[in-house]
């Protein structure tokens, strides 16, 4: 009975009719080009430098302290974004109000915008009065870890806000009402079902607001700067060896990002195969 409804499930995702024909062919050869050329960069970067020069950069004082200040940000900005995008995730999913569309478009905006343009309008806002009040009184951002931490939360936020929505729309509505009409309140609806039935899309589109933190650059160098051993993550390594000619160090900080990224995909698609970025 179970492989029959799994059998059932999985139907649709199998074309009807022959299994070589023109349009799967066209298809597949498309997609075996696509593989090719993103396989040939990794591999090119493999080939050009070897294991132990790698591992030499990368233990390297300064390599270092940009590998842990990528990820003590990168994992402050995560925090920040599960914090924002479960609820207004499940608000943009849930309530519809005047206004909505507006809202949406602005939450995605940071997605299409090009990142270098977050980072000049933060730099513009800290040079406003009330930008200027936050660094004097509250806050300093500009040049400074926070400020890191700042550059990725604005341009990673969207993402795990989308796919916390996308989480939430997943979930069945008549199974909250089943709960409220069962005596929970809304927010108990909404703990006991649906954040542990969304829990799995919620967990990936962290994972990728993560990845999408780590490599964040251009706002880093227009509003945090890149200075060594102090405000240096690893794409702005990256740039700092190219810009004196050691591609080769540039090129072991890139394998360390190249590694990561693919673990990430890795759990993105064990969590949630199905969910559509």
């Amino acid at each position: 009975m179970a492989a029959k409804r799994r059998s059932t499930k999985e139907a649709p995702r199998t074309a009807v009719g022959p299994r070589v024909h023109p349009l799967s062919v066209v298809t597949l050869g498309f997609l075996a080009a696509y593989i090719l050329a993103a396989l040939s960069l990794v591999i090119a970067d493999f080939t050009y430098t070897d294991a132990g020069y790698v591992w030499g950069v990368i233990r390297s004082p300064a390599m270092m302290a940009a590998i842990r200040l990528s990820a003590l940000t990168s994992c402050a900005t995560l925090v920040l974004v599960v914090l924002f995008a479960v609820p207004v995730g499940y608000a943009l999913s849930r309530y519809r109000f005047r206004g909505h569309v507006m809202a949406e478009a602005i939450v995605d905006l940071p997605i299409v915008l090009p990142p270098l343009v977050i980072g000049v309008s933060l730099l513009v806002l800290f040079q406003t009065a009330p930008g200027r009040w936050i660094e004097n009184s509250l806050v300093r951002f500009v040049y400074t870890v926070k400020g890191i931490v700042l550059c990725q939360f604005m341009v990673s936020a969207s993402y795990g806000i989308r796919a916390a929505k996308a989480a939430f729309d997943g979930v069945d509505r008549r199974l909250e009402q089943l709960a409220l009409t069962l005596g929970c309140t809304p927010t108990q609806a909404f703990r006991r079902v649906s954040l542990p039935l969304s829990a799995g899309g919620i967990v990936a589109g962290g994972i990728m607001a993560w990845a999408r933190a780590v490599g964040v650059f251009g706002p880093l160098m227009v509003f945090a700067g890149s200075v060594r051993m102090k405000t240096e993550v690893m794409p702005t390594a990256i740039y700092l060896e190219l810009s004196v000619g050691h591609i080769e160090a540039a090129l072991a900080v890139a394998l360390v990002m190249v590694a990561l990224a693919t673990c990430v995909l890795v759990l993105v698609h064990k969590l949630a195969p199905d969910r559509k970025w």
